[in-house]
């Protein structure tokens, strides 16, 4: 038997158009203003990239591991941003004829999403300016794009709530009560939080709209294309947390016994799942979306093909 599914208010679009306008928002003007990164302070806070379990680390090594993790969660965010500004595009056309006010504030969605990227490019030019060389980011956008775009749009809708949610977590729990942050870097993530905000509400209404045409069948193999983008992330995390340990062990002033070394590259994939996965999973918000949606045995399905990544 399927769940109740969450009821959501209409009028959110028209409060989001409003919002939109509201906090709009400039790249050079408010974001960047002409500055720099400071190397002097962190990218990540602690919480978010668990350095506290390399205590052998010192405190410039510390800084560096927080860098390079701020640098990746960075590109991550402009990567997932490709395919989220598509697929909202796409579900756009149903309020073409329609819902003048829903078409606004998907149209208006887009364009900041549009802006999200290329401020994350920026910040990877900025990044690279004043880093060591040798930083690689692998995974392409649009390849990974084609692969969640090919999912069924409950999935990827789905799959888009549960970004928007973390993204409002980790601003609110770790990056804005930092002090020692780079304070461009946490501006960065201010402004995006910002627009961010807006978007969770939209991806939560389009979701709760087409969640409302799925048969049975259909809403069942959308949970298996939810469960298998999950773990299309996951691939990303672990590409990327060794290319970045290769690189953290390349540039660092020190040399690290293989122990230590190993460490150090677990806990680069443990940081990353803990930001992409695990941190969206237990948000109560994307909780009482998904389990309202599907059956207690398709929750258990979800459940257990995540088990092994939670930990």
């Amino acid at each position: 038997m399927q769940a109740t599914a969450v009821t959501l208010d209409k009028t959110g679009y028209a409060k989001c158009i409003e919002n939109s306008k509201r906090i709009r928002w400039d790249i050079d003007c408010d974001v960047i203003s002409g500055r720099k990164l400071d190397m002097g302070c962190k990218f990540l806070p602690d919480g978010l990239s668990l350095v506290s379990r390399l205590p052998f680390l010192d405190e410039m090594d510390a800084r560096l591991f927080s860098q390079i993790q701020g640098r990746s969660y960075a590109n991550i965010f402009g990567l997932v941003e490709r395919f989220i500004a598509a697929k909202v595009l796409e579900v756009s056309r149903q309020h073409w004829m329609g819902d003048q006010t829903a078409l606004e504030a998907l149209v208006r969605f887009t364009d900041e999403e549009l802006k999200h990227q290329a401020m994350f490019r920026r910040i990877e030019k900025l990044a690279a300016d004043v880093m060591p060389h040798g930083y690689r980011f692998l995974p392409d956008p649009d390849d990974v794009a084609r692969v969640v775009l090919s999912k069924s749009t409950w999935a990827v809708l789905g799959l888009s709530c549960f970004i928007e949610f973390f993204t409002q977590v980790h601003y609110r729990e770790s990056i804005h009560t930092d002090p020692q942050l780079s304070p461009l870097w946490k501006d960065v993530f201010l402004f995006h939080w910002k627009e961010e905000s807006q978007h969770a509400i939209l991806d939560e209404l389009e979701w709760e709209e087409e969640d409302a045409h799925q048969t049975e069948a259909e809403r069942d193999a959308a949970v298996d294309d939810l469960i298998a983008l999950v773990g299309a992330v996951d691939s990303i995390l672990q590409l990327q947390a060794n290319a970045d340990a290769d690189y953290f062990l390349k540039i660092s002033r020190h040399g690290y016994a293989a122990d230590d070394a190993a460490a150090i590259r677990r806990t680069f994939l443990d940081a990353y799942r803990w930001q992409y996965i695990v941190s969206g999973v237990n948000e109560q918000r994307f909780q009482a979306d998904l389990f309202g949606k599907i059956s207690a045995a398709q929750k258990d399905r979800v459940m257990s093909a995540l088990a092994p990544l939670m930990n």
